[in-house]
């Protein structure tokens, strides 16, 4: 199937802008006449998130925490990744991850920079790191204790050496696949809110280091609605660094999504730049 149709009923959450031209409501969403009908009736599943139209069960019980989206969503660009992690992660929350027919929507990153006591990529070139010093828009997938493959998106320019944990998600498309590779048979946020989780749901290896994000195919990210409301705090698990880089507000999630992992309460509102 192609992703043209395939995103034709993508439904997510409602944190993005009423400017964003992707994130208005159909004229023809029964939403906006409660006298109309749906065109077709369908089995309703609750909280069943898809975007095929082969998936039998989307959830049409007219939350208004929900919005459906008109236009299929395109590949983010080489250029959009060419920039400093601390930038691209908040620009990554809403963004979509497609591989087979698993999509996810971040909801949660962690920036790590080359600078930064933090990330990997402070003990130089290796075969581990080699894939953070490349060209921004590439993956880097890391094996995290020997059983978590974390998915990180390569920043900046070549050289730099910095990225984008991506700490949690939201389901969008392809639950059954999810709960199959996750061994979990549950739609609760437990599902995808962790980073190993994400590469698990995701099928990925460390085999997909290196691979190009900006290209058709594989592992794709496409853009997403502008997120409305953001929460900061420090980064999880990294008590190694120093301490101005543990306390660093690195850490990014959408306000109010319950797909965000622990612990929730180290994050906050950012703090207004007036």
């Amino acid at each position: 199937m192609k992703i043209t149709k395939r995103f034709n009923r993508v439904i997510t959450p409602l944190n993005c802008s009423t400017s964003n031209p992707k994130c208005q409501i159909s004229k023809n969403d029964p939403r906006l006449n409660p006298k109309s009908k749906p065109k077709r009736s369908r089995a309703i599943k609750k909280k069943t998130l898809t975007l095929s139209d082969s998936d039998a069960n989307i959830e049409e019980n007219l939350n208004p925490a929900f919005i459906i989206l008109e236009k299929p969503p395109k590949i983010l660009s080489f250029d959009f990744y060419q920039i400093d992690a601390l930038h691209l992660a908040p620009q990554l929350l809403g963004k979509y991850l497609k591989k087979d027919d698993v999509v996810l929507q971040i909801t949660e990153v962690e920036a790590y920079r080359s600078n930064d006591s933090a990330c990997h990529s402070r003990v130089g070139i290796t075969s581990r790191t080699a894939p953070s010093f490349g060209p921004g828009g590439h993956a880097l997938v890391y094996l995290c204790y020997g059983m978590h493959n974390m998915l990180n998106i390569v920043a900046d320019k070549e050289g730099i050496g910095s990225a984008v944990l991506i700490r949690s998600c939201a389901p969008i498309s392809g639950l059954e696949t999810i709960k199959q590779r996750r061994g979990l048979d549950t739609e609760k946020p437990v599902l995808l809110t962790g980073p190993g989780k994400v590469g698990q749901a995701l099928g990925l290896t460390t085999e997909w280091s290196n691979h190009a994000l900006f290209t058709p195919g594989g592992l794709e990210i496409l853009d997403g609605p502008e997120v409305k409301g953001m929460v900061v705090g420090p980064r999880v698990g990294i008590d190694y660094a120093l301490p101005e880089h543990v306390s660093a507000l690195w850490r990014f999630a959408i306000a109010g999504s319950p797909w965000i992992s622990a612990p929730k309460n180290t994050l906050r509102p950012p703090l207004s730049s007036g």
